[in-house]
């Protein structure tokens, strides 16, 4: 693979690198849920926890949120953390909180600088500007995203999606499309490696459902950086184990040094 990249390291963790990052979602209800799931993905090894506080059922309380991540924190140790929350209509969890009301708690969560990363939807382009400088100034990064559930869009609009991304100040741009054809995963690996080739960020790209499996496990072949797996419950259509990604990974790569 021969593929240049900018790296963004996070607590040590390179992001961007030859060898992909494996990432693992805490999906719990509760604090008590969340800290034990956190604990069993943990000893499965990944590079970054990713907290989808979509799911917690107070994300309402501030407090809570914050005391809950710090908690993460805790048991997670060196382990990066990236905090996401998505409403429905982003593929989230039905969440209680106005858009207005999410910046704020996602402006709160960087001030306390309780994690190392947030993840935030391109559709909101106002939200995203001022966002952009709460998470810089204290040091967060930012993670900026474009979802389809629907369908796979043309290769050129993928790129344009993560150059966007990039041209707001984005640490990492990210695109998760849904696939209808084996057709629009070569639409996606084509996306990636061209867009690869003109951001000087690190780009994160997957299709989703089982269909899209294959770039969860190959993507990072023509540049992604990220693939999301099953720690212990899925936040996603897609993801598998983290003990499944990890073989496949190593035994690909396995063979393609040998060769």
């Amino acid at each position: 693979m021969n593929i240049s990249q900018k790296i963004v390291s996070v607590r040590g963790k390179q992001i961007g690198g030859e060898q992909p990052c494996i990432c693992t979602p805490v999906v719990g209800a509760s604090m008590e849920q969340i800290l034990l799931e956190t604990e069993e993905i943990c000893r499965k090894g990944p590079d970054i926890i990713e907290w989808r506080a979509d799911f917690f059922k107070d994300i309402c309380d501030t407090q809570k949120v914050l005391e809950t991540a710090l908690a993460i924190r805790k048991i997670a140790g060196e382990i990066p953390i990236l905090f996401t929350v998505r409403s429905e209509k982003e593929g989230g969890n039905p969440i209680p909180l106005t858009e207005t009301e999410k910046i704020q708690l996602l402006i709160e969560v960087c001030k306390r600088q309780v994690v190392d990363m947030i993840d935030y939807e391109l559709l909101y382009e106002k939200e995203l500007v001022s966002l952009r400088q709460v998470s810089k100034e204290y040091g967060i990064r930012m993670i900026m995203s474009y979802h389809n559930f629907s369908f796979t869009p043309q290769k050129e609009e993928i790129v344009q999606k993560m150059l966007k991304a990039e041209s707001y100040g984005a640490d990492i741009a990210k695109v998760a499309v849904m696939p209808t054809s084996p057709q629009d995963l070569l639409v996606l690996f084509h996306a990636t490696q061209e867009a690869r080739s003109q951001l000087s960020i690190p780009l994160i790209t997957m299709s989703m459902g089982g269909l899209g499996v294959i770039t969860r496990l190959a993507g990072w072949m023509f540049g992604s950086a990220v693939t999301f797996a099953v720690g212990q419950n899925s936040s996603a259509p897609g993801q598998i184990p983290i003990e499944d990604l990890k073989d496949a990974i190593r035994i690909v790569q396995k063979y393609m040094l040998s060769s």
